[in-house]
């Protein structure tokens, strides 16, 4: 299942903004401890590696809104491909479409940019899509519906998106609401927050 809690309440867990808009960088600010703790209840207390390792689990599925099922199944997926299977499943999880609208700079958070995808808003080589977790490829181009550019929805974003660098592997045209998948991302592009890592080594044990 997926997390439908308070948002703030995972934010402050795992200490971090894992949904991007400056509302819980404020909130982790103001309460910078974990829920149902005060300032003086701050103290850190050791995990266990078997803790951690969920914990960073749980962090990557909240940052990209996913349940546990389909996480296990990218994790999976991730496995079966030769190299690294962090590095994989990095990559798979910024090739999905929401993420990629969410990169390009066109949603202020992938839980928006989920909707947007859910909506029917943006086309992929010119069908519309709407399968957040559609993976993208090099040489696919994404572009917003004609009827979705003139969405009052869009107005904030795109005042803001001046001051936006997408990552190297897409190339985005603002104007036209465009996106170009130019290469398959590196697992560098992906959050640096994540210790895939850990991830890898609480699955291997299960």
């Amino acid at each position: 299942m997926k997390y439908t809690g308070p948002k703030a309440k995972r934010a402050r867990r795992h200490g971090m903004n894992l949904y991007g808009t400056d509302k819980y960088d404020k909130i982790l600010q103001r309460k910078p401890y974990g829920p149902g703790k005060g300032p003086k209840d701050n103290t850190r207390i050791k995990l266990s590696e078997y803790a951690v390792q969920l914990k960073e689990k749980q962090k990557v599925r909240d940052m990209y809104g996913l349940s546990e099922k389909q996480f296990h199944n990218y994790y999976l997926s991730a496995s079966k491909v030769s190299g690294q299977t962090g590095d994989a499943l990095k990559r798979l999880l910024e090739q999905r479409l929401d993420n990629v609208i969410y990169r390009a700079g066109f949603a202020m958070t992938r839980m928006q940019a989920r909707q947007f995808v859910s909506h029917g808003h943006f086309m992929v080589k010119g069908r519309r899509v709407t399968v957040p977790s559609y993976q993208v490829k090099p040489g696919e181009e994404i572009v917003a519906r004609v009827s979705s550019k003139a969405s009052v929805v869009f107005v904030p974003i795109l005042a803001s998106h001046e001051k936006y660098l997408p990552p190297s592997w897409i190339k985005v045209d603002p104007a036209a609401m465009k996106i170009e998948i130019v290469a398959m991302p590196d697992p560098t592009h992906a959050e640096q927050s994540i210790e895939m890592r850990q991830i890898v080594e609480f699955y291997s044990r299960n």
